[in-house]
């Protein structure tokens, strides 16, 4: 059960109080944790645009939103194959390159030559983060340590980070634990890391197996929305689960509810 401190009545009396709850009230648990995991690809940054933007820019006739849903449709058929040892072990740059060559014929781009489908596997190094993102962690990072728990390789996610200007203390990946989450070896390797009990880590992610994975280790947990990860024309159910600690609508309001 969620605990929260209240802070001062906002102007506009208990009204005002209602209709601006989230933001108003500080989790009571926010003082034991020390260190945030935020996973990335469609928590932190947005994939689906982001790929779906860059192929219209490089092919504008082929259908860039079908384009970047087939491209992630293949992420975890992928890393099952490692994970079941049918392959050994590859960063996720590898598998969205294996994943890509896959891919393109379905989308007449079967012609593409090794320059042009190196830059296009780059895209992943590209992709811009939500609106809300770079302002809630420069928030968050104010009180706690922030890292990474990205099944993206360090090389990308630093890529990333720089590009975006995401301020992270920390680059943590699957690559560090030669495991991709929900392995355990990856929310208990963050703890193992800062040296502190899991229940100090809080997962922030806007996927609920990845948050399951985490809590099962002993971590605390923060759902963050993201209705559009998948674009548009699928929009994502972001209704609240009780096994979680805390549910945001940003991390603006995931700031807010822990105090930054």
């Amino acid at each position: 059960m969620r605990h929260y401190a209240e802070r001062p009545l906002p102007r506009g009396g208990a009204h005002a109080y209602t209709a601006t709850m989230q933001s108003t009230l500080t989790w009571k648990g926010a003082g034991d944790v020390e260190v945030l995991a935020f996973d990335i690809f469609g928590t932190v940054v947005d994939w689906h645009g982001s790929i779906s933007r860059e192929m219209q820019a490089l092919y504008p006739h082929v259908d860039g939103a079908g384009f970047a849903t087939a491209w992630r449709a293949g992420y975890r058929p992928a890393m099952a194959r490692v994970m079941s040892g049918e392959l050994g072990w590859l960063r996720i740059d590898d598998l969205h390159r294996m994943i890509l060559d896959e891919i393109l014929p379905q989308f007449g781009l079967q012609a593409l030559d090794e320059p042009a489908r190196r830059h296009l596997n780059l895209a992943w190094h590209r992709l811009d983060p939500w609106p809300d993102a770079v302002a809630g962690l420069v928030r968050l990072k104010r009180r706690y340590l922030i890292t990474t728990l990205s099944n993206g390789n360090i090389g990308l996610l630093t890529h990333m980070a720089k590009r975006a200007g995401l301020p992270w203390d920390c680059i943590l990946s699957a690559e560090v634990f030669r495991a991709y989450k929900p392995d355990p070896a990856t929310y208990l390797g963050v703890a193992r890391v800062f040296d502190l009990a899991p229940e100090r880590v809080m997962l922030v992610a806007a996927h609920h197996d990845d948050l399951e994975g985490a809590r099962r280790c002993g971590l605390r947990t923060a759902y963050v929305e993201r209705p559009l990860e998948f674009g548009r024309d699928a929009p994502k159910d972001v209704s609240p689960r009780g096994e979680n600690d805390l549910h945001s609508r940003s991390l603006v309001d995931l700031a807010e509810q822990l105090g930054c």
